[in-house]
């Protein structure tokens, strides 16, 4: 399986919906212009591709100097527990440096992954939910 790996926002809406609901993650897949938004705004947005097909994603917001917030990690459920969603978080951390913490909000249902690819958990973090969906 020769799984490439792409570092730019040169992506499409259709490419990163297919990613999101093959993988679980709960996104607005419904809303293709929000998700456009969401690509053209990240500061970090890793793609893995088998061939022309996109599957995996990491997308983050980071200020490059202190912190990092790595917002999205989707791998299609046929690629998981291959050890893509783990190269993408080492791009990312390639890309901010050693001073950068990453940081994320898990889903439930990962809860288990993260810990295994070198996250701590964290039990100081608080946040106000989005008002809207």
């Amino acid at each position: 399986m020769n799984i490439t790996y792409r570092n730019d926002k040169d992506v499409e809406v259709e490419d990163m919906i297919e990613v999101f609901r093959n993988s679980g993650i709960v996104r607005p897949i419904n809303q293709p212009e929000r998700i456009q938004t969401m690509i053209k705004n990240a500061d970090i947005l890793l793609s893995a591709w088998l061939g022309n097909r996109m599957i995996g994603v990491a997308r983050a917001l980071t200020d490059w100097s202190f912190c990092c917030y790595l917002s999205d990690l989707a791998v299609d459920k046929e690629f998981q527990n291959s050890g893509v969603g783990r190269k993408l978080i080492t791009k990312v951390q390639e890309e901010i440096g050693k001073e950068v913490a990453l940081i994320l909000l898990a889903a439930p249902s990962a809860m288990t992954y993260y810990p295994k690819v070198g996250f701590e958990k964290i039990e100081n973090g608080f946040m106000i939910k989005r008002r809207i969906s």
